[in-house]
């Protein structure tokens, strides 16, 4: 299985050791980033792996690889002499890897490293993009037999992960290590067993004075406790999250937490993707069994699906993907997250009498309208596009409009209960308050479907004048657990849930 290697990048060895304490338990084996020492502490790094008791890499990346040593490639390989001289016959005391980047040719410093069992890590760094040929560059990098091949590439789409993926199971037979940086590479970082890569990189992220050794690196704790990294294996089923940009999803907490408590040999992963069409490809390619769907992308995955439920067929948003035997099937489940969510929330059985007005026209308000409809109420559609409104009430006879004082003023007669449905309030949202023109008089009861742990602008404006508000929280853990039976084929175990939380 691969391994998990944690890159101590503080700038003393002191420190260095103190982190690799700190971690031990979450790792294989370290990296001694050198290009990250203060000057004089680079002299010193010979006693460092006897001091580390783990095997340890002895590395010194240069600026245009993504590191940080600009003192001249002469003064590099000195140091690099003096990480590998006076080799110790007990090979624990010895670095047990160096890393030379694959145009570095100094045959003194390979002889020394394989005289004393240091293994040479032969390796590549594309910074800027992905190459053309990936498995053909790991080819030709691997022409001398004891040398693990190293290569990181940047992707900038999805569809530069789903080749690297691609590249890794073709080269499957080469002793490499493979990895994407960046936000795109996440998937390869947490999946690198399935990439047939030697090990995954990690930070000590908690640590203010050790930054990630390259963009997009995971936290060791994280890699370890939250996605079990070093129990995935060959018959290890992959669930995930797609969506984009994805910065803030709670999804991998809640599954991966029931996946450890249950013991399920699983992982669930979040993929960050800019195509839908691109994502399809790396699911395939993975072998992913199911996906939860969210922004921007629960109704562009209609045109992957094989079969639809008759919940996607009314609403035209899907919210979750099964594989089976024929392709995707497509369900969603923040109908009744919804609806279940809502009905406690009021303390009702169905909505008959409620006039109410919704908050947006995308995938999650479609869900909201199909299950406000379905359960008796009345309601008004605001959109910031009015024709997407439109499009969304006519089908159940409600009202709509646009977001302006227009309709507002049609919400005199919606104010029963309000729901909010669109991202306004989430970090990294341009918009705070989608309804700032609204004055609340206290007798709404208001609902917004953004979960995060404080109250949006919306909602806290809502609290400050009376009303009785909910936050998304409670929606998201009841579709998951809808969810989870659609992924797992059972029943959600309804003893953990005290158990698990979203972020």
């Amino acid at each position: 299985m691969a391994k998990l290697c944690l890159c101590l990048t503080a700038k003393t060895l002191e420190r260095n050791l103190a982190i690799l304490e700190k971690y031990r338990k979450y790792v294989d084996l370290a990296e001694l980033r050198v290009d990250c020492l203060a000057p004089d502490e680079r002299f010193l790094i010979r006693r460092f792996p006897e001091q580390a008791g783990l095997p340890v890499i002895l590395t010194i990346r240069r600026n245009k690889d993504g590191g940080h040593y600009n003192s001249g490639e002469g003064s590099r390989i000195n140091l690099l002499s003096r990480g590998l001289a006076f080799a110790d016959a007990d090979r624990r005391r010895n670095f047990a890897y160096v890393d030379l980047e694959e145009d570095l040719n100094v045959p003194s410093l390979e002889e020394a490293a394989r005289t004393f069992g240091t293994r040479i890590i032969r390796s590549y760094h594309n910074t800027r993009g992905v190459d053309a040929d990936i498995a053909g560059r790991l080819r030709s990098m691997s022409h001398v037999g004891d040398e693990l091949i190293k290569m990181a590439v940047t992707p900038h789409s999805t569809e530069d992960v789903w080749r690297v993926f691609k590249a890794g199971k073709e080269t499957a037979k080469l002793d490499k290590i493979l990895l994407c940086m960046g936000p795109y590479g996440v998937p390869t970082r947490i999946l690198a067993e399935k990439m047939g890569s030697f090990l995954s990189y990690t930070s000590a992220l908690e640590e203010d004075d050790a930054p990630a050794a390259a963009p997009g690196q995971m936290d060791a704790k994280e890699l370890s406790e939250l996605y079990r990294f070093r129990e995935i294996n060959a018959e290890t089923r992959i669930f995930g999250v797609v969506g984009f940009p994805l910065k803030y999803t709670g999804s991998p907490i809640f599954f991966n937490t029931i996946f450890d408590l249950e013991n399920t040999n699983a992982v669930y992963v979040p993929f960050p993707a800019d195509s839908m069409e691109s994502f399809m490809k790396l699911a395939a390619e993975i072998g992913l069994e199911g996906v939860s769907v969210t922004v921007p992308y629960k109704e562009a995955v209609l045109l992957y699906l094989s079969q639809k439920d008759q919940t996607v067929n009314t609403i035209k948003a899907c919210n979750t993907l099964v594989r089976f035997s024929g392709g995707w099937l497509g369900t969603n489940t923040d109908t009744l997250g919804f609806s279940d969510s809502l009905l406690d929330f009021i303390g009702a059985k169905n909505l008959r009498g409620k006039k109410i007005t919704i908050i947006g026209a995308g995938g999650a308000a479609k869900a909201v309208a199909s299950e406000v409809h379905r359960l008796g109420g009345k309601a008004l559609i605001l959109n910031r596009t009015a024709l997407r409104a439109r499009s969304l009430a006519i089908p159940y006879k409600f009202a709509w409009g646009a977001l302006d004082n227009r309709g507002v003023e049609l919400m005199d007669k919606y104010q029963d209960i309000i729901i909010q449905t669109t991202p306004a309030g989430m970090e990294g949202s341009d918009l705070q308050d989608p309804l700032v023109m609204y004055s609340f008089s206290g007798r709404e009861k208001v609902m917004d479907l953004v979960y995060k742990s404080t109250a949006t602008p919306f909602l806290k404006r809502a609290a400050g004048a009376g009303c009785r508000t909910l936050n998304g929280y409670d929606m998201l853990i009841r579709q998951a657990r809808y969810q989870y039976t659609q992924f797992m084929g059972k029943e959600f175990p309804p003893q953990l849930l005290s158990r698990v939380r979203f972020g």
